[in-house]
């Protein structure tokens, strides 16, 4: 990778995740959510997002105030409708009767007009406190991606090493997701529910106290069937997602590395895999939605006894005078009403748990500890001359765990210098230490005579060039990702930059030359030609220092010829690290660091280090004796 010091971004990558529905949400009308993880600490959680909202509050109280006015309104319409209904009855019985004048058209057209400027009040500002509530949420999950966003630039390396990909994406994608639509539908429905709840038990007892007792008693009915089928479908519901999790995984893994699994003949034992896994997902699937999907059924079914019971007795209090048709026709509206908030309320429960199970992640992502502070009196170079030494250098990724010992090198201005090794050496884990992205447990690093530490690390980074063997390149025209080096740079810049780096021809015989755009995994070009796009991109940034990290170590010779001749350009007048495998690349090299285990246990010029017979010369004839058998 070019220039990897400026931005520690990350290739995209794609997965074959299958798209699934949350838990819950099958049945009429979405059933209630089941499952969903829970969050450890709910009430701290809880007053850490109210913390974030407290910026908003002048918007919440009067998305608070319109939404219970705009749910008062529509709680009062039912009985005004009644009053409406009451009216037409007695008409039409006076009229039958012959004792009176027949409808009252006045008084009803009055009270309609009335209902529809009700109706419009309350539609209006229901549209008013969504827009305002979708306005706080979005604000609010900009500020979260924003702030998780400026986090991981100042998190240190060890904190990714530990941690995929995948698991820090869900943080800002996810988990940032659930806050904002339950901020978005949840918060103001809470409000409209109770509200919806405590008016309309309100309403039902100034109708009538009786039918509404009677109605009261449907609830617990209703609770006991809800608690034993949400009981079932529980376990259910928590299989599906542990084997919806297990197919997801199988599939991207099939499909990531598609090619071994057929150069292996392994398509009938991931298919049998794939069986296994899908049939118990079907099966939890199938039971947990059905009994997601008898909730509504059977609440239909209870509202439906209490309908009959209020049409029973509230004609019998009808008869005795006790009440009227009208109120009868408002109470069982009522009654319509009352079991949909105590479902929301059930839901958002849920739902709570769920948010602030995602809202602790990404608190716990936001308080992970940070890279030491750059220095506040930092050193500032006129020139940068290249000069980089090594004192005593001790590191280990844990402290327990030492795997750099007393390593000690002094490189001049300009000089190349190679570092080779086994695997495991430590080769690598040098150059992390040079660029700052871990520091020394004990000992310094110097560039120029001063400590890298007293550098702040942008400052540092500039110093250096990057070229390592996975070549990084996004998802823009070659022009961009040249320009990735410099990004001021010219159009003309960036061109001789690619002459410079053997790979203008190339580009100019390409559809589109400089302008053509690179696909996700840039596989419409060949690992050699991403390479010398990366080496055209750190001679465009044009750095004093170069880390060459195993450049050639994945292309065929003719490609290995061009790199090397583009490379050698590159590093000229610059100091130069390379790690190689390949030991023939770095025989003209002005100093070999041989590592094993942590330690420089040789160093010198090619053919001296060849004369000593070490542990150098065993490496470098092993590898040619390899290249004799084959």
């Amino acid at each position: 990778m070019s220039m990897q010091s400026r931005s520690q971004q990350t290739p995209r990558r794609t997965g074959g995740a299958l798209g699934h529905a949350g838990p819950g949400r099958g049945g009429p009308g979405g059933g209630m959510m089941h499952g969903g993880e829970k969050a450890r600490d709910f009430k701290g959680t809880m007053k850490k997002l109210l913390g974030y909202l407290s910026v908003y509050k002048v918007k919440i109280i009067i998305v608070l105030l319109f939404a219970t006015v705009s749910t008062v309104f529509s709680i009062i319409s039912p009985k005004i409708l009644g009053q409406v209904t009451t009216r037409l009855f007695e008409g039409v019985v006076a009229q039958i009767a012959g004792t009176g004048t027949g409808i009252d058209f006045d008084y009803i057209g009055q009270i309609i007009l009335a209902l529809i400027g009700l109706y419009l009040v309350s539609a209006l500002f229901s549209y008013i406190q969504g827009w305002i509530m979708t306005d706080v949420a979005m604000k609010l999950t900009y500020r979260f991606r924003r702030e998780i966003s400026q986090k991981i630039n100042r998190m240190p390396l060890r904190y990714f090493d530990g941690t995929s990909h995948g698991e820090v994406l869900s943080r800002i994608t996810n988990d940032v997701d659930t806050i904002s639509q339950t901020l978005n539908q949840s918060l103001s429905q809470i409000l409209t529910s109770v509200v919806t709840l405590l008016g309309v038990l309100v309403m039902m007892f100034s109708i009538s106290w009786l039918l509404t007792l009677v109605t009261m008693v449907v609830l617990p009915l209703s609770a006991l069937f809800i608690s034993l089928v949400v009981k079932q479908s529980q376990k259910y519901f928590k299989q599906q997602q542990d084997y919806l999790g297990h197919v997801n995984g199988h599939v991207e893994e099939m499909y990531g590395s598609h090619i071994v699994m057929k150069a292996f003949n392994g398509e009938q034992k991931s298919v049998e895999e794939f069986d296994r896994s899908n049939d118990v997902l079907y099966s939890s699937a199938w039971k947990s939605q059905f009994l997601s999907g008898l909730l509504m059924p059977i609440m239909t079914f209870i509202g439906n006894v209490g309908y009959v019971v209020v049409c029973i007795l509230g004609g019998y209090l009808a008869f005795q005078n006790a009440i009227t048709v009208g109120d009868i026709q408002a109470f069982i509206q009522y009654v319509r009403s009352f079991t949909q908030p105590i479902t929301q309320i059930a839901n958002i429960s849920n739902t709570l748990q769920q948010t602030a199970a995602a809202a602790e992640r990404v608190f716990e992502f936001l308080n992970e500890s940070e890279e030491i502070s750059d220095t506040a009196d930092p050193v500032k170079l006129t020139a940068v001359k290249g000069a980089v030494e090594f004192k005593d250098v001790h590191f280990g990724y844990s402290p327990d765990k030492i795997i750099i010992n007393d390593f000690c090198a002094s490189v001049k201005p300009g000089q190349k210098i190679a570092i080779v090794g086994p695997t495991g050496a430590g080769k690598t884990t040098m150059v992390k230490l040079l660029m700052r992205f871990y520091d020394v447990n004990s000992g310094s690093i110097m560039i120029d005579g001063h400590d890298i530490r007293d550098f702040t690390r942008q400052e540092l980074r500039q110093m250096f060039g990057m070229v390592l063997q996975d070549a990084w390149l996004y998802n823009t025209s070659i022009m961009e990702n040249i320009r990735y080096g410099c990004l001021n740079a010219t159009d003309e810049q960036v061109i001789a930059a690619a002459k410079t780096a053997n790979l203008d021809h190339f580009i100019r015989t390409l559809p589109d030359g400089y302008n053509m755009l690179l696909d996700e995994e840039a596989s419409n070009v060949s690992q050699g030609q991403k390479q010398l796009l990366t080496i055209a991109r750190a001679i465009l940034a044009d750095p004093k220092m170069l880390i060459l990290d195993e450049a050639t170590s994945s292309v065929d010779t003719r490609t290995e010829v061009l790199i090397q001749e583009a490379m050698d350009k590159l590093m000229q007048n610059r100091t130069s690290f390379i790690i190689a495998h390949r030991l023939s690349t770095i025989r003209n090299a002005d100093l070999i660091l041989v590592m094993n285990d942590g330690d420089i246990v040789e160093q010198g010029q090619h053919e001296e280090l060849l004369k000593r017979g070490g542990f150098y010369a065993a490496m470098y004839n092993s590898q040619f004796e390899a290249a004799d058998i084959y």
